[in-house]
């Protein structure tokens, strides 16, 4: 058994489990507004260069039955994808210029 919470072939992101590896879309939008865009840079650039490889590990089981491992890279890639327009667009964790808005998730993506 694998002393690792992701699968072998990830390990490196494992520094970034603890704080994006979140079951619901509410907690990582919470945690990508707590920190500042140096910090979502730094999660991005760790993560987006496996997102292919981690996507084509994924394809491999069935997502209604998700390993622990493999739901933790999945969760990983959801953060992935919540960072990456305040990263590549917005320059900031808040969407600009939308002052006291806010939305509520009515579901959550598989797993």
């Amino acid at each position: 058994m694998s002393t690792t919470t992701l699968p072998d072939t990830f390990r490196d992101l494992e520094p970034h489990v603890a704080e994006w590896a979140l079951p619901t879309r509410q907690e990582r939008y919470d945690v990508r507004l707590s920190k500042d865009i140096a910090e979502l840079e730094l999660f991005y650039d760790a993560v987006a260069p496996h997102a292919e490889a981690a996507i084509d590990h994924l394809n491999g089981f069935d997502l209604a039955d998700l390993p622990e491992p493999e739901t933790r890279l999945l969760q990983l890639l959801y953060s992935l994808i919540m960072v990456s327009y305040p990263v590549n667009i917005f320059r900031q964790p808040r969407i600009p210029d939308s002052g006291a808005a806010f939305f509520d998730t009515t579901a959550e993506p598989a797993v």
